[in-house]
């Protein structure tokens, strides 16, 4: 038979969702698996949105909208961005798809030419790789540790930056780190990028969790030029306990940015269900505050995760600023034997501790960052205090 797509066929799997899958099939098996692998909240979502769904539903408003998505929805999106960020845009430069990791994959469909490269700065989130090769672009990778608090330098971006640089790719808050960019340091992200004339992906789709009373800057808010080349990806999923809902939506400084992603999901997937579209316009009109006490409820738990982590022999965190999750760097037991195991990096780390620990966390080989794991604290605190309970004793096998 012929040849398969060879782009299709390199195209990895997910550590992250591959993790959360073998964990629950331990769990169907009996096994009392606790799971800090695939990031979403653990709340529900609020009633009131789910009710929106469900009278659409009701209602009959069950048919196809525009390829870009409903006007109310990318009304009220326009606006949240008003309210929130004080960005102007117009209904006509938001493109509304089925959830973040949606438009952040049309996004690369619609800037990239084959072989342009896409500078992506690790820890990364696993599908951003994947996706700029699907887009037949080249990841081009920035390497930032921890000792840099997992942020790229200036003089990293400037040396990463050649011919065929079409885009950078920046997620803040990050996932997996947690960590966030101060407005001074995305000011001469943003300027670099000016002076090469290279896109913005800009993922802020953790925007509303960000911890310690820090300030959280949009990218597009810098400067004119930042608001033309940025293509900003968010949507309601974080924020809102949304996940499965999956309502994302891309702004476009560029207005001809928003058409051709339109364009393209027009021959593609279409625009998300109708009635999940409508529960999105309920989540980014109604009632905000639901949004800091989930907040609040996640700082508490960041700190109580961070402080159990450092105190554990062996392993090690640094302080993330919003997000949802904690990079645990593993340097000192790489080399042990942990449950009959010889642990030589993350992955065998995290499958031993998966099957003799019975915790699923993630390997961050696959974030570009080998030698930790990921753990989320979108968990209740009954077990991240179990999880970690787990750690210690694991570690000291």
């Amino acid at each position: 038979m012929k040849e398969l797509s060879r782009i299709a066929s390199e195209v990895r799997a997910s550590t992250t969702l591959a993790v959360d899958s073998l964990a629950k099939q331990m769990r169907a098996d009996g096994l009392d698996v606790i799971g800090f692998g695939t990031g979403e909240p653990d709340f529900d979502t609020p009633d009131n949105i789910k009710e929106a769904g469900i009278a659409a539903i009701r209602e009959g408003k069950t048919k196809y909208t525009p390829a870009a998505g409903l006007l109310d929805l990318r009304k009220a999106a326009a606006t949240r961005l008003k309210l929130d960020f004080n960005l102007d845009y117009d209904f006509s430069q938001i493109v509304v798809a089925s959830g973040a990791k949606h438009n952040v994959y049309v996004a690369l469909m619609a800037l990239l030419n084959p072989g342009d490269e896409v500078i992506l700065p690790a820890p990364y989130w696993v599908s951003y790789y994947e996706m700029i090769r699907m887009a037949g672009g080249m990841p081009c990778i920035i390497t930032a540790g921890e000792e840099q608090q997992f942020k790229i330098t200036p003089e990293q971006l400037e040396a990463a930056i050649g011919k065929k640089t079409k885009a950078l790719m920046i997620n803040n808050p990050s996932n997996p780190t947690g960590m966030l960019y101060s407005r001074e340091e995305l000011e001469v992200i943003a300027e670099i990028c000016r002076k090469h004339d290279i896109y913005v992906i800009a993922d802020e789709i953790y925007s509303g969790l960000v911890y310690d009373g820090k300030e959280f800057v949009s990218f597009p808010t810098l400067s004119e030029d930042a608001y033309e080349r940025t293509i900003l990806i968010t949507g309601v999923s974080k924020s809102y306990a949304m996940t499965g809902w999956r309502i994302g939506f891309a702004a476009s400084g560029n207005k001809k940015i928003a058409k051709i992603m339109a364009n393209f999901l027009s021959h593609s997937t279409g625009a998300p269900g109708t009635m999940n579209q409508i529960a999105g316009v309920e989540a980014l009109t109604g009632p905000q505050d639901g949004i800091e006490a989930m907040r609040k409820v996640f700082e508490t738990r960041r700190n109580y995760i961070v402080s159990r982590i450092n105190d554990i022999p062996d392993v090690s965190c640094i302080v993330p600023d919003g997000a949802f999750y904690v990079m645990m760097n593993l340097e000192k037991v790489i080399g042990r034997t942990l449950g009959g195991k010889l642990i030589e990096n993350d992955d065998d780390f995290a499958v031993a501790f998966l099957e003799k620990g019975l915790v699923a966390v993630v390997p961050c080989s696959g974030f570009g960052a080998p030698g930790f794991v990921r753990w989320t604290y979108a968990a209740s605190m009954e077990n991240i205090r179990e999880g970690l309970n787990r750690l210690e004793k694991f570690l000291q096998q």
